[in-house]
């Protein structure tokens, strides 16, 4: 089970830091996912890091701003957020996978469910 938290509003600029939080499953063997679906919009990928930390990947209107983390003592994982922008508002998912290329380049296999981040400007 995945459980996402750390959303909310914020001012256009500022930063936030959300949290998924793995239970029943220890994270450490898993690759993590960020996605997130605005009002009207279909999900889109967001940010992905493997299992060990050593690889991730960014969607390109987040990088430098987004910084995608995990801590597998604590089954966890993060995704900063800065400078942020009112076209970041959205609903985010963290998502996981046994396999990178399921949270960075597919669908993946497991879901958290959502949490609301709204930039205003």
């Amino acid at each position: 089970q995945l459980q996402a938290s750390g959303g909310g509003l914020v001012q256009a600029g500022g930063s936030l830091t959300l949290s998924c939080a793995a239970s029943g499953r220890a994270v450490n063997n898993i690759a993590l996912g960020w996605f997130r679906q605005a009002p009207g919009s279909g999900r889109e990928f967001v940010a992905a890091i493997n299992w060990s930390g050593g690889s991730t990947s960014y969607t390109d209107s987040v990088k430098g701003r987004f910084t995608i983390s995990r801590d597998n003592a604590k089954n966890t994982g993060y995704l900063q957020m800065s400078s942020l922008r009112p076209e970041d508002t959205a609903v985010y998912y963290c998502a996981a996978d046994h396999q990178y290329r399921g949270v960075s380049t597919s669908v993946p296999q497991y879901w958290g469910q959502g949490t609301q981040v709204t930039v205003s400007s």
